[in-house]
């Protein structure tokens, strides 16, 4: 009789636990390898000495964008594909940061900013605050396949990306801020009223012949917004939450794209002031899904972007039309009915370690009403999430780094680690799980970042108490995240920058 009550003691031994810990197996993963911890390597050497040289790093000494314009013919439909290189701001703005606890700082207070923001224009949205309701523009204001490079841009603390863009005819060569969260492009011109410091001269819009205004009844200015009209010439103005904002004439002109061809009347805005942390780049460029965004003018069917390390002085590539990687996680693309800028992604889980958490999937969907829901953006360093879903994930992730030293939290991060005098160190998986079983794996150094020169290393998630959630650069580093718009897809594919 002793061998049926010892199983009967196990089962219900095994039961009572299964509901202890309800993140510890899923009924997706086969319970063989939910006993074994799924585990990546940090390279702590190289990621911490990567993290230093940024400091030293002189622009001056390099250029990253040596790609020559060319004459070549010009086009306008979806048919071309193209690519463009992109970069970090170091590699255009030498860093004024004297240590790299600093650096890191004023990255996450910009980094705070662009969420709130993003928040607000989120709530704005669904309260169904229109464009009739905001502030209008001051009546005094004073005017005053392709393939082009991508950096990261983190020196202010923006964590932003760049590429090189030629805008006018002749084409002049412009640094250019690349956003998946914003629609309306834009760049310095002059005459300033009010000016930031720019790598590049400040355009003129004099000096090109294909410049021209934009009238107060096109569909264009009617897409802005915030406008207004002076003699029937359309004014805009865009804010960005943190204080930042650009104004000034919303003209059309001619971008050029490398040696990969020119578009002819694009829309766009020529800022007389503008002011904010923008410093190093001569305007922006805006990928995200309005109307008035680069990817809607150029009709793309499909875009990605790689981006490299935030403190790398390497480059990746920005592609227009060029399709998703063989290799990639598929995820569905979502749109909001209310508001068309951002590209929401059909999550359901996360796991660590090989083990999905218990979080339901509904913390991840964005409801009828167009709360909730998880987007994915390029301009956003680190990734929030609800507090129930970080909350879960930041549990699984120290219950299963015990072998690490714990230290204080830092800034918006809650868990760090003591890695000085390590070399290397085994951590557990992370990864993003969506439909039919597909699941993102990210790389260590995507989620347990130097905060410090003394090897004070942070778990680069943070909660959130509203109900959007954010995908951030810090994750999507190393990973071609591919937008395949005609099909609403976004495809994830590791290394392949």
């Amino acid at each position: 009789m002793a061998a049926p009550n010892l199983f009967l003691f196990f089962t219900v031994f095994l039961s009572f636990s299964f509901h202890l810990f309800p993140f510890t197996l899923s009924r997706d993963i086969p319970e063989i390898t939910a006993s074994r911890t799924v585990t990546t390597i940090l390279d702590v050497s190289s990621s911490l000495q990567q993290a230093l040289s940024i400091l030293s790093f002189d622009p001056q000494t390099t250029n990253p964008f040596s790609q020559q314009q060319q004459t070549v013919p010009s086009f306008a439909n979806s048919t071309f594909s193209f690519s463009l290189q992109l970069q970090s701001r170091e590699t255009i703005h030498k860093t004024q940061h004297k240590d790299y606890k600093s650096l890191v700082m004023s990255r996450l207070d910009r980094d705070s900013s662009r969420v709130k923001a993003i928040i607000t224009r989120v709530e704005l949205a669904l309260n169904g605050i229109s464009k009739s309701d905001l502030k209008p523009l001051d009546a005094e204001i004073q005017p005053q396949d392709l393939s082009t490079p991508v950096t990261s841009g983190t020196s202010h603390g923006s964590g932003e990306y760049f590429s090189r863009v030629g805008v006018g005819n002749p084409a002049k060569s412009y640094y250019m801020v690349l956003d998946t969260g914003s629609d309306v492009n834009w760049l310095q011109c002059q005459p300033c009223s009010d000016c930031y410091q720019q790598a590049d001269p400040i355009f003129n819009p004099t000096a090109s012949s294909s410049y021209a205004p934009i009238s107060c009844n096109s569909a264009q200015c009617n897409s802005l917004q915030m406008s207004m009209c002076r003699s029937d010439q359309c004014l805009y103005q865009v804010n960005y939450g943190d204080g930042s904002f650009t104004m000034g004439d919303f003209v059309t002109e001619t971008l050029s794209f490398g040696s990969s061809g020119t578009v002819n009347k694009v829309a766009l805005g020529c800022g007389h002031d503008n002011e904010g942390l923008f410093v190093g780049a001569a305007g922006l460029l805006g990928l995200g899904g309005g109307p008035l965004s680069l990817t809607s003018q150029l009709k793309a069917s499909s875009f990605s972007y790689c981006l490299v390390n935030r403190d790398s002085t390497g480059s990746s590539t920005l592609d227009f039309n060029s399709g998703l990687v063989s290799d990639a996680v598929i995820a569905p693309l979502l749109r909001s009915n209310k508001i068309d800028t951002f590209y929401y992604v059909g999550l359901t889980g996360l796991s660590v370690g090989g083990r999905l958490l218990s979080i339901p999937q509904s913390v991840f969907q964005m409801d009828d009403s167009g709360n909730g829901g998880i987007i994915v953006d390029c301009g956003t360093a680190i990734t929030r999430l609800q507090s129930q879903a970080y909350n879960s994930l930041r549990d699984a992730f120290v219950s299963m780094t015990q072998n690490l030293k714990p230290t204080g939290g830092v800034a918006l991060f809650d868990t760090c680690y003591d890695l000085s005098g390590q070399t290397s160190v085994k951590v557990p998986t992370v990864s993003f799980h969506f439909s039919e079983g597909k699941s993102w794996n990210l790389p260590a150094a995507n989620y347990l970042i130097p905060v410090d020169s003394d090897g004070t290393y942070c778990f680069a998630f943070a909660p959130t108490t509203s109900s959007l959630s954010i995908i951030g650069n810090v994750q999507q580093q190393g990973t071609r995240v591919s937008f395949d718009l005609a099909n609403n897809r976004v495809g994830f594919s590791s290394n392949k920058c």
